[in-house]
């Protein structure tokens, strides 16, 4: 296939840009002036929604947990890491009320969940997530991954995607156990496992955000990559520069709006207004800009490693060989332009008018 006849888009239910973008109905603007649509991988049937794990879709954009989309990369994926986000989300380790582990020191000897594997790398993220989220809370205590016992939980292993989606009652690995007494503590992240932490009366013993060392909370969702197929971004680069343009778009847009950010994420993590204040705090919406930046790259590379250590990856990443710079700094120049020009034109125009689509000839073979 020489050309692009639709553009698809996935996420996971979690605070980024482009899934803003979305939600402003900014990607659809500037795809369809291309005369393309878009396609969500989340509105679709199984035999297309397995590529939010794969990657084997062209026209696809991805802005989701790293562990798929390293297990993508190191199986063949022809994928281009294009950006990268961190949001700090509520990763916290829960334990029962009254168990007498109030802190990261206090996990010795504590059994502990860990999701079962999955059929592939790539789904079994959930696992990856409780490995290193448990990790990151004992080397604060000094400990280390033997100092606990883990005790293998199911888990549903892709709640997010396909069209079932939001119908599915998505319960975080573990917390049935720790209600049932089976396990000691358990790694959960995001508003949905606040919900129900509260549900069960569990509380946190270690909150992995409150540490000053981001390295300890380094995970799935931190650093969050944007990647796109490499053919896109080879045949059609406008394209790829218009996806980043809307999404930091409507990064700046998020920083005036925090109510309607919040209203939004309420959606797509199908929780409550408590439970999206209690995983998203302080100034969260103030970061949601993607970059490229050196330390952005040395924690993805944490996490790589870690990944390939503990049998999530085929083979290892080449990160310098998978990043492409290009089009999130010609996407900050088109933002920079459209912003100088609406000023030209007089005070006073809003923010979100900035940025129109593009209008390019011959963006699509």
């Amino acid at each position: 296939m020489s050309s692009i006849d639709k553009i698809w888009y996935t996420r996971c239910p979690v605070p980024t840009a482009s899934g803003l973008a979305h939600r402003q109905g900014w990607l659809a603007e500037e795809f369809r002036v291309a005369g393309l649509d878009v396609g969500i991988l989340q509105d679709v049937g199984p035999e297309l929604a397995e590529h939010h794990f794969d990657h084997r879709l062209l026209g696809l954009f991805r802005e989701g947990g790293n562990v798929p989309a390293l297990a993508a990369r190191s199986a063949g994926a022809p994928t281009r890491l294009i950006g990268l986000t961190w949001i700090e989300e509520w990763q916290s380790i829960l334990v029962r009320a009254g168990s007498g582990i109030s802190g990261a020191a206090d996990l010795a000897g504590a059994r502990v969940a860990l999701p079962a594997w999955a059929e592939t790398r790539a789904t079994s993220f959930p696992r990856a997530m409780a490995l290193h989220g448990i990790k990151g809370a004992l080397s604060q205590g000094g400990l280390t991954l033997d100092d606990v016992t883990f005790v293998e939980v199911t888990a549903q292993f892709s709640p997010s995607v396909g069209r079932d989606a939001a119908a599915r009652t998505f319960s975080w690995p573990g917390i049935a156990e720790l209600a049932r007494g089976e396990v000691d503590a358990v790694y959960a992240k995001g508003a949905r496992a606040a919900e129900q932490a509260k549900e069960i009366g569990a509380v946190v013993a270690v909150d992995l955000d409150a540490y000053p060392d981001r390295r300890t909370r380094v995970n799935n969702g931190t650093p969050r990559p944007i990647t796109v197929h490499e053919r896109l971004l080879d045949e059609h680069p406008d394209l790829v520069i218009g996806f980043l343009t809307q999404t930091l778009r409507a990064a700046d847009w998020a920083r005036d709006n925090l109510d309607r950010v919040r209203e939004i994420l309420a959606g797509e993590t199908r929780s409550g207004a408590d439970a999206v204040a209690t995983a998203y705090r302080g100034d969260f919406h103030h970061s949601l800009h993607p970059d490229l930046s050196p330390e952005r790259l040395d924690l993805l590379r944490i996490q790589k490693d870690f990944l390939l250590v503990h049998g999530f990856l085929d083979a290892d990443v080449d990160l310098g060989a998978w990043v492409a710079p290009g089009p999130l700094a010609s996407a900050r120049e088109r933002l920079d332009a459209s912003a100088a020009q609406s000023g030209q034109r007089g005070l006073g125009q809003s923010d979100s008018s900035a940025a129109a689509p593009v209008r390019t000839a011959g963006a699509v073979a």
